[in-house]
């Protein structure tokens, strides 16, 4: 099976998200299942900066992009795993400081530039040759690919038995844009209709990808029922529940190569579930770094994440006071909205030595909340996926988690012995006071903690069981297209 990989990011040539690891380690995993594969991404800045030096691909491709015809180069290298990496280069709107926009806002021309990517894609799998059998797009950015391919080139031979697979990694990011710009797209008027591209009288590209792919998947099994639902569908739930029989969730993996407490080098002791010893040291470490004092045996509570909404920071500071009147620490590292920003270092000045709080981002501090941490908080108001659950859960630090999206399929708190942590349900400051209540007083029981922690750690979350999945799916996807 031939397959095709767009994307507007992947690391380590350019990343801003989970995204970019996603497009790096996916097809490298699909691959290691015996399918050819190809991803194709825009040369940015960020991948000259990279220190990667692709080759030239000794092809023309000419295309238009509203009334202009443009050219675009084609480079290649080899990615993780052994993929074959393209990247469609034409600085005029990829060789920019960022991705997608300034901190000031997005950049004007987006809908041109991916528009133009989207389509140089097509143009440069004709003339490399590939003759796919799967193109998987992911997300607003690569959503203007199957409608290319039903528009542009439907009686095109090199994509007659092509499927065309389309991931929604967050609902919440669409790519809407005046619909005085269509033009930019080279698409047939016939598609801006309420059936086609229009959304509230604007254009939507992640609506493009969702209407002309074969098959529809996002990240997670619950955030697939989830974003069916007018609260979490972004107004596109009644399209997804019109294509429900081919929406699927698949959770994203983990590296277990970076994430594995017996092998980790920036973490100050390695453990195992056969040894958890080193643990132990980790937690001293995180509370020097963090300057936390906490009696013994109290729960050291650690959260890595963007300080935003979604992630359930509202609900957290409002919940902190009751927090605090338990014996238990807290440790966070992130950065994001100014406004949680401030609070939560007001906080750490309220509690010192219970509550400290790291604005930055940082991958060796990350490993050491994962691994110092007794408890990982995640209580998100969504999360279509998550990865820092399935981080903790095989460093033997069970999660407390809020009930949704991938936050609900990682982790169980059933009560027959198979528990892996806690979940709450409700979206609201008791119901997080509840359930770390809970994870504290469970956490005295030494016995009953240890066998939370083994349970957590045993569970396979690889991106080998993703890509198995997926192959399964572009199967079936090709059988409908066909």
């Amino acid at each position: 099976m031939n397959v095709i990989f767009a994307s507007s990011e992947a690391a380590p040539f350019a990343k801003t998200g989970g995204l970019a690891d996603v497009a790096m380690l996916l097809p490298a995993a699909i691959k290691r299942r015996g399918c050819e594969v190809s991803l194709f991404l825009p040369y940015y800045a960020q991948v000259k900066a990279s220190g990667v030096k692709p080759v030239r691909v000794p092809v023309s491709i000419h295309l238009p992009s509203g009334k202009r015809e443009l050219t675009a180069e084609l480079y290649m290298t080899e990615g993780f795993g052994g993929v074959n990496v393209y990247f469609i280069k034409r600085d005029e709107f990829f060789d920019r400081a960022f991705l997608y926009g300034t901190p000031k806002g997005d950049y004007p021309d987006n809908l041109e530039r991916f528009s133009f990517f989207s389509r140089a894609v097509i143009e440069a799998i004709k003339a490399v040759g590939l003759m796919p059998d799967v193109i998987h797009c992911n997300d607003w950015q690569t959503g203007l690919i199957p409608a290319y391919l039903k528009d542009v080139y439907w009686n095109d031979p090199v994509f007659f038995n092509a499927a065309i697979v389309f991931t929604i990694h967050n609902i919440a990011y669409q790519g809407l844009f005046d619909k005085r710009l269509y033009g930019a797209t080279g698409l047939s008027t016939s598609l801006f209709t309420a059936d086609g591209l229009e959304f509230w009288d604007k254009i939507s590209l992640l609506k493009a990808g969702i209407v002309y792919s074969d098959m529809i998947t996002t990240v997670s099994q619950t955030y697939a029922k989830e974003i069916q639902t007018l609260e979490l569908g972004g107004g596109l739930d009644g399209l997804l529940r019109a294509r429900r029989g081919g929406l699927f969730g698949v959770l994203n993996g983990v590296d277990y190569g970076e994430w594995n407490p017996e092998t980790d080098g920036l973490i100050p002791a390695a453990y195992s579930s056969t040894d958890m010893s080193g643990k132990a040291k980790c937690k001293m470490a995180l509370m020097k770094e963090f300057g936390v004092k906490l009696k013994t045996p109290a729960p050291l509570v650690g959260m890595v994440s963007r300080l935003a909404e979604q992630k359930g920071f509202d609900i957290l500071l409002e919940a902190l006071p009751e927090i605090m009147k338990n014996d238990i620490g807290l440790v966070i590292l992130g950065e994001g909205e100014t406004r949680y920003q401030e609070a939560l270092i007001e906080a750490a000045k309220i509690h010192p030595g219970r509550v400290s709080v790291k604005i930055a981002f940082s991958n060796a501090l990350a490993h050491l909340i994962t691994a110092g941490s007794d408890v990982f908080l995640m209580p998100s108001r969504y999360e279509p996926c998550g990865l820092n659950q399935m981080f903790a859960l095989r460093y033997g630090t069970p999660p407390v988690v809020r009930a949704t999206g991938g936050l609900q399929d990682t982790v169980s708190d059933a009560a027959d012995g198979s528990a892996t942590g806690f979940k709450f349900r409700g979206y609201s400051a008791s119901a997080l006071v509840g359930k770390l209540k809970e994870a504290e007083a469970g956490y005295k029981d030494k016995k009953a903690w240890a066998l939370l922690q083994k349970n957590g750690m045993k569970k396979d979350f690889s991106w080998d069981v993703s890509a198995r999945r997926y192959i399964e799916l572009y199967g079936a996807a090709l059988k409908k297209s066909a």
